[in-house]
């Protein structure tokens, strides 16, 4: 079929075949589909929907686009985790190394941050020496040898995807839940994974701001990788506040380097990490259940082999031998480090927790645009969780910045994201939900 036929079938309501949807992903990948034929079909898919068959079809087609790994040589379980993205969330950090040293292996490719929220791959990076984006040889030896390798998606998988989201990007099309899925999965097809494992994050610090959307992204995602082959199950979690005390990149590295040290964990952020560590080693097949699951997953972390774990692969693929021996001693610092006090006395009732993200940005360690360079070395450390009391001047945060002026600038953002109030109100929970 003609591209501007099956253009024209998805706008009148029509289910797409797969032979179709397959046809217009080689356009697509190949660039005999114009630009103006891709947005077409975005929004008619946005206004219209698909069905499940037309989103695997879709997610497949995208799969196939390019490059599919295999891990024929592993003896382990093949499983990784994705996050739709948030504010403080390092969890990746201290997740794959806690599931290799339960047993998995953890090919774990990752995206850099994009507006408010953070990304996997821009925390590794502020690593000195850190091959965020080695050949697939090295890939492939590091994830043999320790167990997990985080590193960027590399041009070969899912190419169709990245023209695809380029265009939804600039189209307005990007919320559509038929096209989240397909992009998100069909790079993790592409990764031959045995299983996965998805944190769908909920609230005013996330890309679905509201129960009821984050539920419905959730369950698209478990039923088309289900109805791809790949047993996948997600969590729902609160995304109403920075789910780590620390927003930026070198910053969110060090406070994983303590929680997986056991210096310090931040308990929202320890409740969602072994959480998911739990769904990875039930879905690999190495724990019964969820309970079993977490007691092991709590036992990696605190016998000190998640930390060893995450010790060799940072020095495999480049990076500082003794990194997590000193982690500061090897990071970027901000020239400033100025405190953001409390105006009023009372307690922290509630974050605009994007307003965090957006401070962050105003520093320079996030991007408006794929192209925009990141400061590693800026953020914010200190953040407080709901429901704590201050005092007129008590520190809500600590401003890693360059210049007085970002301080400035980042002290009204702050105050205008903390909310502070006379009486105290509960944190939501933090696991909000489960599919799969």
């Amino acid at each position: 079929m003609l591209p501007q036929e099956i253009i024209r079938t998805k706008r009148d309501g029509n289910e797409l075949d797969p032979a179709d949807i397959a046809s217009f992903v080689r356009g697509l990948t190949d660039g005999s589909v114009s630009e103006g034929q891709v947005a077409a079909l975005a929004m008619a898919i946005f206004f219209q929907g698909m069905s499940r068959a037309e989103a695997v079809a879709l997610t497949l087609s995208m799969r196939d686009s390019g490059e599919v790994l295999s891990w024929p040589e592993l003896d382990r379980p093949v499983v990784d985790k994705h996050s739709t993205g948030g504010v403080g969330d390092n969890v990746s950090l201290m997740l794959a190394p806690i599931a290799a040293a339960c047993g998995l292996a953890v090919p774990m490719i990752s995206g850099r941050g994009l507006g408010h929220t953070g990304g996997t791959l821009d925390k590794m990076e502020s690593i000195p020496g850190y091959t965020a984006m080695p050949d697939n040889a090295l890939f492939r030896k590091v994830v043999g040898s320790v167990g997990c390798a985080i590193i960027g998606q590399t041009g070969n998988l899912a190419p169709a995807d990245k023209r695809f989201y380029g265009i939804r990007d600039v189209t307005a099309t990007v919320e559509s839940v038929p096209l989240i899925t397909a992009s998100i999965l069909s790079k993790k097809l592409a990764a031959g994974l045995g299983a996965l494992v998805l944190d769908v994050k909920c609230g005013n610090g996330a890309f679905m701001d509201n129960p009821e959307r984050a539920q419905e992204l959730a369950r698209s995602l478990v039923e088309v990788a289900i109805g791809a082959g790949m047993p996948t199950s997600a969590l729902v979690t609160d995304m109403n506040q920075p789910l780590a005390s620390a927003a930026g990149n070198a910053v969110e590295v060090i406070n994983a380097a303590d929680f997986l040290t056991g210096k310090a964990r931040d308990s929202r952020l320890q409740e969602v990490t072994l959480a998911l560590a739990a769904e990875m080693l039930v879905s690999g097949g190495l724990a019964a259940n969820s309970d079993e699951a977490f007691v092991r997953a709590l036992s990696a972390l605190e016998d000190g082999s998640a930390a060893d774990h995450f010790n060799r692969m940072v020095a495999a693929l480049g990076g500082p031998l003794d990194f997590l021996a000193d982690p500061e001693k090897h990071l970027q610092k901000a020239p400033l480090v100025a405190v953001c006090t409390a105006q009023r006395e009372g307690y922290v009732t509630g974050y605009d927790t994007r307003g965090i993200g957006l401070c962050v940005v105003t520093l320079g360690g996030g991007r408006t645009r794929p192209s925009d360079p990141v400061d590693h070395a800026v953020g914010l450390t200190g953040l407080l969780p709901i429901g704590t009391r201050v005092e007129k001047d008590t520190p809500i945060a600590m401003v890693h910045a360059r210049t007085e002026d970002q301080v400035t600038m980042v002290r009204a953002q702050l105050r205008g994201a903390v909310q502070i109030s006379e009486a105290a109100t509960a944190a939501s929970a933090v696991i909000l939900g489960r599919q799969g």
